[in-house]
């Protein structure tokens, strides 16, 4: 049954099923895990750059646009992971600013 507030509206009332599938969500989605799960990401493209530049050195590959595109991802996804880390630091350093 649903309660009635001061102001005479009513607030639906939550089944205990759906505020613990609220949790349940809230506790599959992890900042820190999803930051590692891109960091992993950006190491194995620069891995794979590294590997395809070696191929290209010992002749091993004949493809040069397929590795400059290569190098290229590696370099933009590591340049965007160091702003993301600016990002964090900077939001961070505004936190600790705050006056409570």
């Amino acid at each position: 049954m649903d309660k009635v507030n001061a102001s005479g509206l009513l607030i639906p009332q939550t089944s205990d099923t759906s505020q613990k599938k609220i949790a349940d969500e809230s506790e599959r989605f992890s900042f820190t895990e999803k930051i590692k799960e891109e960091l992993d990401y950006v190491n194995s493209l620069q891995i794979k750059s590294a590997e395809a530049t070696q191929a290209l050195i010992t002749g091993e590959a004949d493809n040069i646009h397929e590795i400059l595109i290569t190098n290229e991802e590696a370099m933009l996804a590591l340049e965007m992971a160091v702003q993301v880390r600016n990002k964090i630091v900077e939001a961070y350093q505004e936190i600790m600013k705050t006056q409570i």
